[in-house]
C-alpha cells in the first residue's frame, strides 16, 4: 500500500536529539531552538520567531496577542482546518466563514471586504496547499479598514507571493510542522512569526505562561513574575532538535516534492479536459513548495468511486476538509457570509494523491499509471 503521508526523514534528527539529551537542556529555549527560530528570523526577516508545541498553539497565541473578546468577529475561509477558527473562539469571538476562490482554494477577496463590519477584528488568510492569497490586496484592505491580517501559513514554509515569503505580510503568522506537512518537528510542531514589533515583547511572555522569564533569562530583569494572561506554549529541546535536522534540508526537501509533483502534473494536465476535471492552478505570481497535488472530479460520487478504486490497487488517497460553516460547531460559533458556491463542491470533489518526501519514483509511477487506470475506464 502506498500510504497518502510519511513523515519526511532526512539522516541527522536522530544525532541532533542525542545532542539535545545530552545538553541536559530539554524542557525547551535551548541551543536548537535558538538556532530554528534564528533561522526563520532570517528566512522571513521578521521581527521575531517563537516555537510553539503546534500550529494550533501558535495561532491561539495569536489569539491572546490581539486581545480577541466576546463580541468580536473574525473573518476566514471555511475551507480549512477547524484550528484557524477554533483559535479565535476560544477567545470569544463569532467568526465569518467566507466562500473561496475555485481557482486557488483561498479565501474569495471579491466577498471580503462586503463580510467586514464595525465588530471585525482580524482576517486569517489561509494559504492552501502552499499557495498564496492576493497578499498585496488583502494587506490594503485590512489597512483601510484598521484591522488586524494574520496567516495561517500552516501548509506554506518554503513557498512565495512576489519574491517574498508566505508568513512575512501579515501582523503575525503560523507554521506547521505536523507529520503530514512538508517538514515536521517529530509529529506535531509550529512557529508563530511575528511581523508587527508592537507585538513582539507581549508574545514572549504570553508564551511563558503569563510571566517575564525570558527578559529575566536575558538579564534585562533581576527576577521574574507573573505579569499578563498566558499559557505553556514552550516545545521541549527534542522537538527543536528534530526540527532543525529538517530545516537544513528544506530546499531538497522541497525540491523533491515539487520533483513528484510536476511528474503528476506532466501526466495528467493533457488529460484534463477528457477526464473531465480540475488540476491545480499556480498564478505566476505565486511560488508554492509542492504541499498538495489534487485532482478534482465533477461530483461527489464520482470522487469516492476514485478513492475506493485507488484504496483497492493499493493507494490511500484522500479528501479534506468538511465545510467548517456546515458542521456542528461552525453553525454554533460562526456564520456564512453570502452564497456557498464554490466551498463545498469543493469539498464534495477534492482528492488529494500521495506526495511526500521518502516517496520511490516506482511509486510515483504506480500512482499515474493507476489513475490512467481509472479515468481511461480499462478498469
Amino acid at each position: 500500500m502506498i500510504p497518502f503521508n510519511r513523515p519526511a526523514v532526512t539522516g541527522n534528527e536522530i544525532a541532533y536529539i542525542s545532542k539535545a539529551i545530552a545538553s541536559d537542556k530539554i524542557s525547551g529555549d535551548g541551543m536548537y531552538a535558538k538556532k530554528c527560530e534564528g533561522w526563520f528570523e532570517q528566512s522571513t526577516s521578521c521581527e521575531k520567531a517563537l516555537l510553539t508545541p503546534s500550529c494550533t498553539h501558535a495561532l491561539e497565541m495569536m489569539a491572546l496577542l490581539i486581545d480577541i473578546s466576546p463580541g468580536d468577529e473574525v473573518i476566514i475561509p471555511s475551507y480549512t482546518f477547524v484550528s484557524t477558527a477554533n483559535a479565535f473562539v476560544l477567545r470569544g469571538a463569532k467568526i465569518i466563514f467566507v466562500d473561496v476562490d475555485p481557482h486557488t482554494l483561498n479565501l474569495d477577496i471579491r466577498h471580503l471586504e462586503k463580510a467586514i463590519t464595525k465588530k471585525t477584528k482580524a482576517i486569517v488568510a489561509v494559504h492552501y496547499a502552499g499557495l498564496s492569497c492576493n497578499m498585496n490586496k488583502l494587506a490594503m484592505i485590512a489597512d483601510e479598514h484598521g484591522i488586524y491580517l494574520l496567516e495561517d501559513a500552516a501548509q506554506a514554509i518554503g513557498s512565495y507571493y512576489r519574491s517574498k515569503p508566505l508568513g512575512s505580510f501579515g501582523h503575525l503568522a503560523a507554521y506547521s510542522f505536523h507529520e503530514t506537512k512538508n517538514i515536521t518537528s517529530g509529529g506535531e510542531g509550529g512557529v508563530l512569526i511575528i511581523n508587527d514589533a508592537s507585538l513582539k515583547s507581549r508574545a514572549e511572555i504570553i508564551r511563558e505562561k503569563g510571566t517575564n522569564r525570558s527578559q529575566y533569562l536575558r538579564g534585562d530583569v533581576g527576577k521574574y513574575t507573573w505579569v499578563d494572561i498566558g499559557s505553556s506554549y514552550l516545545p521541549c529541546e527534542l522537538q527543536s532538535a528534530y526540527l532543525w535536522g529538517q530545516l537544513q534540508k528544506l530546499d531538497a526537501i522541497t525540491a523533491k516534492r515539487m520533483s513528484i509533483w510536476n511528474s503528476y502534473d506532466r501526466a495528467f494536465r493533457p488529460e484534463k479536459k477528457r477526464w473531465n476535471v480540475i488540476l491545480p492552478e499556480v498564478p505566476s505570481e505565486c511560488k508554492h513548495n509542492a504541499h498538495i497535488y489534487f485532482i478534482r472530479l465533477s461530483c461527489k460520487e464520482l470522487r469516492d468511486d476514485f478513492i475506493n478504486f485507488l484504496d483497492v490497487v493499493g493507494i490511500c488517497a484522500v479528501f479534506h476538509y468538511v465545510p467548517l460553516h456546515s458542521s456542528i460547531a461552525g453553525r454554533k460559533y460562526g456564520s456564512f457570509w453570502g452564497e456557498d458556491i464554490n466551498t463545498t463542491n469543493i469539498s464534495d470533489t477534492l482528492v488529494r494523491l500521495p506526495l511526500f518526501y521518502n516517496m520511490r519514483q516506482q511509486d510515483v509511477e504506480k500512482v499515474i499509471s493507476r489513475v490512467r487506470l481509472y479515468f481511461d475506464g480499462s478498469r
